[in-house]
């Protein structure tokens, strides 16, 4: 039975789940290396057909070697990359099925709009009526009729961006390839643009493979995304399980904002795992009833997102209990949707926590230095060994 997917689900589409599914790009333990630096390392990786999958990461980590390794710019040291069955060993760029969107656009200056979207086609060798029926259908997509004419110069960075994913879409490529395509929008266009990108992805019922470091982006628009770090993959995962369930330190912490405590197992019955947090990172105890294969004395490292934990006034007679400490607001951001609460618990220890601001206040909201009660639920947080 296919496990349910964590978060929300933009459509029923989970091919990665039945195991009769065949792969639509496949990387075979593919390895890049440039002299003596190993870019990409032994990397294996599968992608599926009408799939929107992120390469997600911090900068040298091979997410965009990868990609160029894809569309053919780089040949990989060791390895075998497929697509649509067929091995890509020895086939040039312009063979492949393949289209590549740059972060600059690269558009033509001195062309119009519709020029720039008919260049390939017009390399191609398609007939002129059936260009002119493809342009239009990309103007129709990308919402730029009324920009035909237009030379670059005299679009918004927005308007430039669609037409250079106009180009790239003209071809009917098997996959798009985008490189960091919203890094040059500003945060409002951004966000409308992956929208833009989702909707046009269905429509189309292409294969997308973007290559970002922006982790709201990679959230928003993929299917799946692979969490990468110094050539490898450290997780695959829908964008729900990510966040909810990271395998590791490194992607909880580079996923989004997380408390991450270091402890001992203290024990393990009925469901419930006890943890106590070492006195460097606060000096308290969990109770928590995440999955965790360690056993009593381990080390492990319990992470929460500080949106699950519960802030409040503290109360002179709270009665001590387990996942409720006592701390002291030490720093303050309001952020009009919500409040961000940094917590002093002991000398060192700061806690983060988030809430909402749903109701204009009425009450005598928490201030600088407020003793407060900070709480979460047994299943809250998770335990991660690595």
């Amino acid at each position: 039975m296919a496990k349910k997917p964590i978060g929300p689900v933009r459509r029923a589409f989970a091919p990665w789940e039945n195991p009769q599914s065949v792969p639509f790009i496949e990387f075979r333990n593919v390895t890049k290396r440039f002299g003596d630096f190993v870019a990409v390392n032994n990397l294996s990786l599968k992608i599926y057909e009408r799939e929107f999958f992120a390469l997600l990461g911090g900068s040298g980590c091979g997410k965009t070697t990868m990609m160029r390794m894809l569309a053919g710019f780089e040949t990989p040291t060791e390895g075998e990359i497929f697509l649509d069955g067929q091995p890509l060993a020895g086939v040039p760029p312009y063979r492949r099925p393949v289209n590549m969107m740059f972060q600059s656009y690269a558009l033509f200056p001195h062309m119009s709009v519709e020029a720039n979207i008919a260049f390939g086609l017009k390399q191609e060798g398609m007939a002129k009526d059936k260009i002119d029926e493809r342009v239009a259908e990309m103007l129709r997509l990308t919402k730029l009729e009324k920009f035909a004419r237009r030379k670059p110069h005299q679009l918004s960075g927005g308007q430039r961006q669609r037409v250079a994913l106009a180009r790239s879409l003209a071809k009917r490529p098997k996959v798009l390839l985008l490189d960091e395509p919203l890094g040059a929008l500003d945060r409002k266009l951004r966000e409308e643009t992956q929208f833009e990108l989702m909707n046009l992805q269905e429509e189309l019922k292409m294969t997308f493979l973007v290559v970002t470091h922006d982790q709201e982006e990679a959230m928003t628009m993929a299917d799946r995304i692979a969490v990468m770090d110094a050539g490898r993959i450290i997780q695959i995962a829908t964008p729900g399980e990510i966040y909810e369930m990271p395998n590791s330190r490194f992607v909880a912490d580079f996923i989004g904002d997380i408390n991450l405590f270091e402890a001992k197992v203290v024990s393990r019955e009925a469901g419930v795992t006890r943890l106590a947090v070492s006195e460097a990172d606060g000096g308290f105890e969990i109770e928590t009833s995440a999955e965790t294969q360690a056993a009593a004395g381990d080390t492990v490292w319990y992470a929460i997102r500080p949106e699950k934990i519960q802030i409040a006034l503290a109360e002179p007679d709270a009665a001590p209990q387990p996942n409720r400490i006592r701390g002291e607001v030490w720093d303050i951001a309001y952020l009009g949707d919500v409040s961000i609460y940094h917590s002093r618990v002991g000398d060192t220890v700061t806690i983060r926590s988030t809430v909402a601001n749903r109701t204009r206040l009425v009450e005598r909201p928490i201030a600088w230095d407020d003793q407060v009660v900070l709480s979460w639920g047994r299943d809250a947080g998770v335990i991660l060994t690595a």
